[in-house]
């Protein structure tokens, strides 16, 4: 017996228009900053934990980005701004 649920034809699963996108914020990696400078950013404007900020700083150094938040845009946008003024590369996307 197969039990499979066949979920790209579940009109359970579909998305609901009225609901609005997601978008990340991402962290971009530079040269400027040090470990200590972005960690405590992403504490002060993210909210993360210190490992949580900790574990984003090393995936921004290896791999040059990294999503630091997830939200709609106007939650994301006053983030974006304060990161902007800490002199740090980020995007939303």
């Amino acid at each position: 017996m197969d039990r499979k649920r066949d979920f790209d034809n579940s009109p359970d699963m579909e998305m609901d228009p009225q609901e609005e996108r997601k978008y990340s914020l991402i962290l971009h990696d530079d040269d400027i900053h040090d470990f200590e400078y972005v960690i405590d950013s992403l504490i002060e404007i993210c909210d993360h934990d210190s490992v949580q900020a900790e574990q984003c700083t090393y995936i921004v150094h290896y791999r040059g980005e990294c999503d630091v938040k997830i939200g709609k845009y106007e939650y994301l946008k006053p983030m974006f701004n304060k990161f902007v003024e800490k002199e740090l590369i980020v995007s939303i996307n």
